[in-house]
């Protein structure tokens, strides 16, 4: 199913995400404080897992599976305090990792997708 270890595609896919959204905040304004906001709104854990709940239905069986494998990952200490949030920011994390080396077509649909919730 994947070549490396599920935290490393969460590692991957949150640098992914990041740029993705850099890439769209920049084009919104010039404004740095304003920019940093736009940013951090959307690469916070409580909008990831909010994302990944969108998305759930559209999932097949093989990326629910790894959803559910990101999802109980071991949580860092300092992020105990809202374990839900942070493990389904990490699964959604794994999933746009794991999409970005295995299946660029799909990563590319999924982005579209959520294009589509952020700025409907």
């Amino acid at each position: 199913m994947e070549k490396m270890h599920l935290r490393n595609y969460a590692y991957l896919g949150d640098a992914v995400w990041e740029l993705h959204i850099r890439k769209k905040t920049v084009m919104q304004t010039e404004n740095a404080k304003l920019l940093h906001k736009l940013t951090t709104d959307r690469v916070k854990a409580s909008f990831q897992a909010e994302l990944l709940h969108y998305l759930e239905s559209e999932l097949t069986e093989q990326e629910l599976e790894l959803a559910r494998r990101g999802r109980n990952l071991a949580i860092p200490v300092a992020r105990r305090s809202n374990q839900t949030e942070y493990r389904a920011a990490t699964a959604f994390e794994v999933l746009i990792g794991w999409w970005y080396l295995e299946d660029k077509m799909r990563l590319e649909e999924i982005l579209s997708k959520i294009e589509n919730k952020l700025f409907e």
